[in-house]
């Protein structure tokens, strides 16, 4: 599930239902290096919400994307 690409992380969370994509991007964000980025792929409507507290919650800045029937939600850490 987890895979990396430079120093960037992608977690799939496709098809996982909330509050699951955001549970497990806080568990794969504690393991991104300062000034990387976490891109987590999801399906769940409520993804892009529940991931963004995510990111608030760990200083990250956050973007949201459609990336056909999902979304790209990108937690760069700061740097």
């Amino acid at each position: 599930m987890l895979g990396v690409d430079r120093m960037d992380t992608t977690l799939d969370a496709r098809g996982l239902a909330c509050p699951l994509p955001a549970v497990k991007a806080r568990g794969a964000l504690a393991r991104v290096p300062p000034g990387a980025a976490l891109i987590v792929l999801a399906t769940d409507a409520e993804a892009p919400i529940d991931v963004a507290a995510v990111a608030a919650d760990a200083g990250c800045t956050y973007e949201v994307e459609r990336d056909g029937g999902g979304w790209r939600l990108t937690l760069r850490r700061p740097g």
